[in-house]
């Protein structure tokens, strides 16, 4: 079977067990010392919402990740490239969000010293980038082309006159650069 599919397989089925999980927590929360009284028939409602690559990809640029995260040879290199050909697990779209959390006081100190301010995002644009930096196809469609004038100001990072795809390909375990035979591991 194909890994994407076992990838999106693996986010719905995460999803599931989650909501099943919370419903199920919900009827005995009651006994968490201070919660407030529930309503009979009172559950948690939890909605998830549709994680989308493409869209991840225009929020990945427009919000600035790119400044310093690269994805297939695109971007800064002041942190982790996000390439998803690099981890082909299962992923857990709460883990992934842990980890930003863990990761968000140097995060933060980072925007503000390179943009003035924190970035912020809404839960569908976080849903929207875990599915685009977790989704191969999607990132093999990203060029510097699709950089717009801010997110190049953003960057601000040299690559000797190289296209950074190229400048950084075998830096990041690519063999070749966007338009090229795809790579085969």
């Amino acid at each position: 079977m194909n890994p994407r599919h076992h990838r999106k397989t693996g986010i719905t089925l995460v999803a599931v067990a989650l909501t099943g999980a919370a419903l199920a927590t919900s009827a005995v929360a009651g006994h968490v010392p201070g919660a407030a009284p529930r309503k009979p028939g009172h559950v948690a409602r939890l909605v998830f919402p549709i994680m989308n690559p493409e869209r991840g990809k225009q929020v990945f640029v427009v919000k600035g990740c790119v400044a310093c995260h690269a994805v297939n040879g695109v971007g800064g290199h002041d942190a982790p490239n996000m390439d998803a050909h690099a981890r082909m697990e299962m992923v857990n779209p709460f883990d992934f969000a842990a980890r930003m959390w863990n990761h968000a006081p140097a995060m933060i100190a980072s925007q503000e010293g390179a943009f003035g301010e924190q970035i912020y995002f809404t839960g569908q644009e976080l849903a929207d980038i875990i599915a685009f930096v977790h989704d191969d196809d999607a990132q093999h469609t990203f060029t510097e082309d699709e950089l717009t004038p801010g997110a190049r100001k953003m960057m601000d990072h040299d690559h000797g006159g190289r296209p950074a795809p190229k400048a950084h390909a075998k830096e990041l375990g690519h063999d070749h650069a966007p338009g090229t035979p795809p790579h085969k591991d």
